[in-house]
């Protein structure tokens, strides 16, 4: 792992899971992890009710754009987290490789998002305690 380690978030649609991942690692971590997301086919926007949902719990994602996955958004990552969504993303050893099961938040309310918001935050604090723990081995 380099000195700063990065974690790389994929979805489909780069535009309610993953972003709201991002937010909350870039937020919680600071700037001790490098945090990228991206969509094997990335949307025009980020979900409305994901930004909504984030502004709630305190984390402003309104600036955020859907970017396309790439092999070197991968070879740059320590991790690699999918979002439950089948994505076939190139595997290079060295790297960890997560699959978060979640709900797609796609057309839904922000009354939908909340729990898939709060089921990610829960799994962002015990992946930073994760990657703090390395760091200091």
């Amino acid at each position: 792992m380099a000195d700063k380690p990065s974690v790389l978030f994929v979805c489909v649609h780069n535009a309610g899971r993953s972003q709201m991942a991002a937010g909350f690692l870039q937020h919680l971590a600071g700037d001790r992890i490098e945090v990228r997301s991206a969509g094997s086919v990335p949307g025009d926007q980020v979900n409305p009710a994901a930004v909504e949902a984030m502004k709630e719990a305190g984390v402003d994602i309104t600036g955020a754009k859907p970017k396309i996955l790439t092999t070197e958004a991968v070879q740059a990552s320590d991790y690699v987290i999918t979002m439950g969504c089948g994505d076939a993303c190139p595997v290079f050893p060295g790297k960890k490789y997560l699959d978060w099961a979640l709900e797609d938040p796609a057309g839904k309310g922000v009354d939908a998002v909340r729990p898939i918001r709060d089921g990610i935050r829960t799994r962002i604090v015990a992946l930073i305690a994760e990657i703090d723990a390395k760091r200091e081995t």
